[in-house]
């Protein structure tokens, strides 16, 4: 028995955060409601643009503030929708085959990611994940505050948690597997015995090759 994590945007699904995000502001309870939403993101893009580059947790925070007010019923509407319509489409071919070898090769498989919690729950079923590792809104009353649940799931954060998800579960991180496609996410992948690059941005690839890490491409 041994486990592997997974990054999911941009490893076993061609989305990133930005793309539920999107549903969430534009599918509002009305087309009003929905505009002002969509036009406060917008003119605060370039900041959190800027912040993507520098800090991926301030980038996350900075974004999911936008969800400041949406109850969580509406978000768990939603979050099925984004899960048909947006996360389905977008799946690799190859994203289930994967996962379902690491199933039958007796492993747990864990999702950990910058994305919602409950964005994860339907994709998590689909595949048939054991646990999730994401971001989880903070809520009072039943309504987003627009502030994360600490930890925040991202860049070095995501290694913490996976070494605290094995010792939890009994696992060796010498005998796991982590897949990533981001150069964000060499901490992740740096940790375990068994580190796989999922079609990699530039920066990945190269170390990628440098310390022979093999190199795998679902989207066929």
């Amino acid at each position: 028995m041994g486990v592997a994590y997974f990054d999911v945007d941009g490893t076993l699904v061609g989305t990133n955060l930005l793309h539920p995000t999107w549903w969430f502001l534009s599918n509002q309870q009305s087309p009003l409601a929905s505009a002002r939403r969509v036009g406060r993101a917008f003119l605060r893009g370039p900041s959190m643009a800027m912040a993507e580059v520098k800090d991926r947790r301030l980038f996350n925070e900075m974004l999911y503030a936008q969800y400041k007010g949406m109850s969580q019923d509406r978000l768990a509407t939603l979050a099925e929708e984004v899960f048909e319509e947006v996360v389905i489409p977008r799946m690799y071919a190859g994203s289930v085959d994967l996962v379902r070898k690491c199933k039958d090769a007796g492993q747990d498989v864990v999702f950990v990611t910058g994305s919602l919690d409950i964005t994860m729950a339907p994709l998590a079923r689909h595949l048939g994940a054991d646990r999730v590792i994401a971001n989880r809104l903070e809520m009072k009353h039943g309504v987003a505050t627009g502030k994360l649940k600490r930890p925040v799931v991202a860049g070095p954060t995501k290694a913490r948690l996976m070494s605290d998800d094995a010792r939890e579960h009994g696992h060796d991180l010498a005998e796991a597997f982590a897949y990533s496609d981001s150069y964000s996410d060499v901490p992740m992948l740096s940790i375990v015995g068994h580190p796989y690059c999922v079609h990699p941005d530039r920066k990945l690839a190269r170390l990628a090759r440098a310390y022979s890490w093999p190199i795998l491409d679902l989207r066929a």
